[in-house]
């Protein structure tokens, strides 16, 4: 007797429909399972025979098959256990498989058929619905997650006797509720840092103001103890809110990687990432033999600090270079090929020398000549090109730090922001995939950045003497259109154009000399 249940792949951010058919024959004794599975879906059988037994059924000891198709993706992970089971189970002609055709069903087992929770239940929900199922079971663990999903009815279970039991009487579970326009809402509460915290810095402040209404990359240099990662920590505080959708779409990337918060069904605040130096370049951007996102992409619609820039390896930076034109990560295997998105801000660390204390106002450098350079020179200038802002940082002296002054909170900083990015939403709302300056392309930036005589003699000259890059070109005008968004002008001015420029510090031939 054949039958069929059904689950989900999982690829990149989506899932791809799988159907599991079982067919127990009268003669032969071994067990198959077909259709490119991993390891963990090949041991299946031990966990499954274990289940089925403890539950008081009889594990079929003729010939089984199990196929799993389409047959050219390849199945991993332990979560097709239960459809399995239950395939096995009706196939043998224990219980009836009337309406097991209606559900996508996914759970990884225990040995006595207590269902563990798994990865990428949003994904795996959309896909269902898409499909037109009746509804998903998927672990307790997993239901308030997958339930955001409007338009399926999501059933949660601990154990395979609740879900043989729903079978047989579908009125013995309550589908899961859940609102995710109320679950989100609630969830916008304060944070547990703030730019009040920071004593002075206040140029530095300013920059990131800026980094955040326009969404630029930036990069703070400076000696240790001067606030750099204090600054880091509370660029989050003043982004805008992430929107439903921006939310669903971060929570799906949490989810297939498995790092959602216990109980969390939601990602309602803006990712901060910030990995160690001694990161791999396949962690950082995702991979491994099962596909997985990476840093880039769990930072996505966030903020990705990379904190003693110039202590990545070379190659781990280098990797960054295209997603950060791109926003998005796609890696390709023999077999499959996923993407992953990854539009982040990218914050970055580093002192200006091995000592620390280059520039230092009241320390010497005691870095050998030529040190200075070849420390900063560890970050290529490809990858400098693609960062906005150039940020120096100097010591808080002690009249700052002992000043009983309140410095400006998070929440007004963040009201600039807003209005900035109001405006660039109109601007951009006939463009696909554009949300804010950072992510013009050259073609619009010669309509949307248009300069005067005065601002395009200034950008010469700076262009000229500096020995800007085409890319650093774009940067300025980009940053300068920020700029005039926070002032709410409607063209660039020379002002907004000569702070932008003034950003390049690492541009300048003076640096490191």
């Amino acid at each position: 007797m054949i039958v069929k249940t059904f689950g989900s792949a999982v690829q990149g951010v989506t899932a791809i429909p799988i159907t599991i058919e079982v067919n127990v024959f009268p003669r032969g004794t071994k067990f198959f399972i077909v259709g490119l599975p991993d390891n963990a879906v090949k041991e299946s059988e031990k966990r499954i025979e274990s289940t089925i037994i403890s539950l008081g059924y009889r594990f079929p000891r003729f010939r089984t098959v199990v196929n799993m198709a389409p047959a050219a993706i390849r199945k991993a992970g332990a979560a097709y256990d239960l459809p399995i089971t239950l395939g096995i189970i009706a196939a043998s002609g224990q219980m009836p498989a009337d309406t097991l055709h209606t559900y996508t069903i996914m759970g990884e087992l225990s040995l006595d058929g207590t269902i563990q929770p798994i990865k990428g239940a949003l994904p795996i929900a959309l896909q269902a619905r898409e499909a037109g199922f009746s509804g998903l079971i998927v672990p307790l663990q997993n239901a308030r997650e997958a339930a955001m999903v409007s338009g399926l009815k999501v059933y949660g279970v601990s154990h395979v006797r609740e879900v043989i039991q729903f079978l047989h009487h579908p009125q013995s579970l309550a589908p899961v509720q859940a609102d995710a326009r109320e679950e989100f809402l609630a969830a916008q509460a304060g944070f547990d840092v703030d730019f009040s915290d920071v004593k002075g810095q206040y140029g530095v402040k300013r920059a990131l103001e800026i980094a955040a209404a326009g969404g630029h990359n930036a990069l703070m240099i400076g000696p240790p103890g001067s606030g750099k990662t204090m600054l880091a920590k509370r660029l989050s505080t003043i982004l805008p809110p992430l929107t439903l959708n921006e939310a669903l779409e971060t929570t799906k990337i949490h989810s297939v990687a498995g790092k959602l918060p216990e109980h969390a069904s939601l990602v309602t605040r803006r990712p901060f990432r910030a990995p160690h130096h001694t990161i791999s370049d396949t962690a950082l951007v995702g991979g491994g033999s099962v596909p997985q996102p990476g840093e880039i992409s769990l930072a996505h619609n966030g903020v990705l600090f990379l904190d003693e820039l110039p202590e990545f390896k070379r190659k781990v930076l280098e990797v960054m270079r295209q997603p950060l034109e791109e926003r998005q990560i796609t890696i390709s295997r023999a077999r499959t090929s996923v993407s992953y998105p990854a539009s982040y801000i990218l914050l970055a660390a580093c002192n200006p020398c091995q000592c620390g204390f280059y520039g230092h106002p009241d320390r010497d450098c005691t870095c050998p000549p030529g040190q200075v350079q070849k420390y900063l020179n560890r970050i290529s200038g490809p990858l400098l090109d693609r960062i906005d802002l150039h940020l120096q940082v100097t010591p808080v002296p002690f009249t700052a730090l002992h000043a009983e002054e309140q410095a400006e909170p998070s929440r007004h900083i963040r009201e600039r922001v807003l209005r900035a990015r109001e405006i660039q939403t109109r601007r951009f709302e006939a463009e696909n995939g554009i949300y804010c300056n950072a992510q013009m392309s050259s073609r619009q930036l010669k309509d949307i950045c248009q300069l005067g005589r005065e601002e395009s003699t200034l950008l010469k000259n700076a262009m000229s003497k500096l020995k800007l890059s085409a890319r650093a070109y774009d940067r300025i005008l980009k940053v300068s259109r920020t700029i005039a968004d926070l002032e709410g002008s409607a063209g660039i001015q020379v002002n907004h154009l000569a702070e932008a420029i003034q950003y390049r510090s690492l541009d300048r031939e003076s640096w490191g000399s």
